[in-house]
């Protein structure tokens, strides 16, 4: 049987950088804020498998109240929700991501960023794919407030 699920994660800047987005550090002058790194790519992923398997969610998983995920990386964080899906009988297929920012660019990140997520998702490079859109000026992205992902995974098995 094949699920799938959807993400969505989104965090305003805050300085200084580096930028952490799908496990890859960006040098940039900002840094998305956030309980754990901030990752909103690994954290719109994380949410999509853990839908897709009826798993719960990655505040459920990692809550902000608790101190030992202040700081946490975001890609461990994933790879603990793929064990999850595991225990369950399922395993990732595909993701597909889209980072919603006016800044940085993903495009020269975007082969790090895809070896780093399929070896925390246990698949094929070619199984994932990350893309970036800006906001046209439009709104809190548009203004560069912060970066917003989409993220949607099959899974199969159960």
């Amino acid at each position: 049987m094949t699920r799938v699920g959807i993400g969505y994660d989104s965090h305003r800047f805050d300085t200084p950088g580096p930028l952490i987005l799908g496990g890859v550090s960006i040098p940039f002058d900002k840094h998305l804020h956030g309980h754990s790194d901030g990752d909103a790519i690994c954290h719109a992923v994380t949410d999509a498998i853990l839908g897709a398997a009826g798993a719960g969610d990655i505040g459920e998983m990692f809550s902000d109240k608790d101190p030992a995920n202040a700081g946490r990386d975001s890609i461990q964080m994933l790879g603990e929700a793929v064990k999850r899906i595991k225990a369950n009988g399922f395993a990732v297929n595909q993701v597909d991501i889209t980072v919603i920012a006016e800044a940085p660019r993903i495009s020269q990140h975007r082969d790090a960023m895809r070896i780093k997520l399929s070896q925390a998702l246990g698949v094929a490079v070619s199984a994932v794919s990350v893309k970036g859109k800006t906001n046209e000026g439009m709104g809190w992205i548009g203004r560069s407030e912060g970066i917003a992902c989409i993220a949607v995974a099959t899974i199969s098995g159960g």
